[in-house]
Formats: C-alpha cells, structure tokens, sequence
C-alpha cells in the first residue's frame, strides 16, 4: 500500500528532463532553452535510488539526462535543498535500523542464491552448444567456467545478462563473443568507420570461430597453435 501513495506522490509532481549545460549550474532544456535551477536548489547525483524516490515524492525536480549511444542515462536531478536533506536524513535513519538490516541481509543472500543458480545454469547452455567430443569435455567445462566468469556478473551489461532473448542464445552469443577477444585479433583490428563495416567484421569472425570450435567437437587432433587452446592454458 505505501508503494503506491509513494508512486502517485511522485507522479503528482513534476519532473522535467533537462540537460546538462556547458556552464556549471546550468541546464538545457529538450526544446534547447538554458536555465538556470533556483536559488534554494541543489543537484543530488544518481547512485542513491531510494533517496532519489524520496526527493521526487516531496516535489518538483529536474532530471539531468544525457544519450550515450541508443541509451539514455540519468546523471542525477537537481530539487530543493531541504527536499533532498530531510530525503537523506530519512533514508539513513531507515537504513541505521535493525530491520532494515535483517531484511537487507536475507535479500542478499536470496539474491546470491539466484546468482549462483543462473550461472550454473548458463554454464551448462554452453557446453550444451559446445558440444565437444567426449575427448574434450574438460575443455569444455573449462571454456564455459571462463565465458561464465566473465559474462555472468550482475551488472556486466552483457548479452549474458539480457532477459530479451533465451538463455541458450545468450550462451551461443556469449560464446561467440568471448572468443571473438581471446581468439583473434578483434580487439587489435583498426576497423574502418564505415556504416556496417564493423558489424560484418564480427560475422567474418564469428564464422571463424565456429570453424575452430569444429575441430573440438570432431574429436580431432589439436594444433599446438590452435589458438583456443592457448586461450585456454
């Protein structure tokens, strides 16, 4: 029930996006008009989100975006000073209670719990697409203890971490990907800017590297050059 007076507190007021002005204190409107925050406002950077909530809740605010790509990120809001104040105090005298955390402590270990589930869970969807020869399962359950390591991590911004799409195409892309950098010469590569020039380089390279996980799952012989081998080692 409070969740939602708090909601349609906040959806009460209103909570204009600007953005960020070339001169400290200052902001643009969407529509490209400088402001200038009042006198009795201060800015309160992202990074706190309950207390943003609470600020939010209380009145009016400005919030600060900017695009970084197809993405749009939120630096913080400005709102006034005593709003974002009383916030913190609030907030601090919640968060310094025994409940707050005994509760906090029981939601990291649920979400721990989950953490560790999904990643055993994603590791096995890629030795499921590795599918190596019998000859090469502790390749690839190292290979998956690897990708997982790196594109399991809450937070990661991965392919690994997107919901959009099944697990098993986020292991497949994962794949692709991790060898992609340990594999070739990606990362190295001076890739002309030239619209969809870097998006057939990956195809190129990912061909390749399905070409080389082939020989794994054939159970042939491996070169000592190969180079998912010395990724591996």
């Amino acid at each position: 029930m409070g969740y939602f007076l708090t909601a349609t507190k906040i959806m009460a007021h209103i909570h204009r996006v600007v953005l960020p002005g070339r001169v400290q204190g200052t902001v643009f409107s969407e529509a490209g008009e400088r402001l200038n925050p009042p006198e009795d406002w201060v800015f309160l950077p992202a990074g706190d989100a309950a207390i943003t909530r609470s600020v939010k809740a209380k009145g009016e605010t400005w919030v600060v975006q900017v695009r970084k790509g197809k993405r749009l990120i939120v630096k913080g809001i400005w709102a006034k000073e005593a709003h974002v104040l009383q916030s913190q105090q609030e907030v601090e005298a919640k968060r310094s209670s025994p409940e707050y955390e005994r509760r906090r402590k029981n939601d990291l270990v649920r979400r721990e719990a989950k953490q560790e589930t999904y990643v055993g869970e994603f590791s096995a969807e890629v030795i499921r697409f590795l599918a190596f020869h019998p000859r090469y399962q502790a390749e690839a359950a190292l290979l998956a203890e690897k990708i997982s390591a790196h594109a399991t991590p809450v937070g990661s911004g991965t392919v690994a971490r997107t919901v959009r799409i099944p697990i098993a195409r986020r292991a497949e892309a994962a794949v692709i990907a991790w060898m992609r950098h340990q594999t070739t010469a990606y990362d190295s590569m001076n890739i002309a800017r030239i619209k969809g020039r870097r998006r057939e380089v990956r195809r190129l390279l990912a061909a390749r590297s399905v070409e080389l996980l082939q020989a794994y799952r054939q159970g042939q012989d491996i070169a000592g050059d190969c180079p998912l081998k010395k990724a591996l080692a």
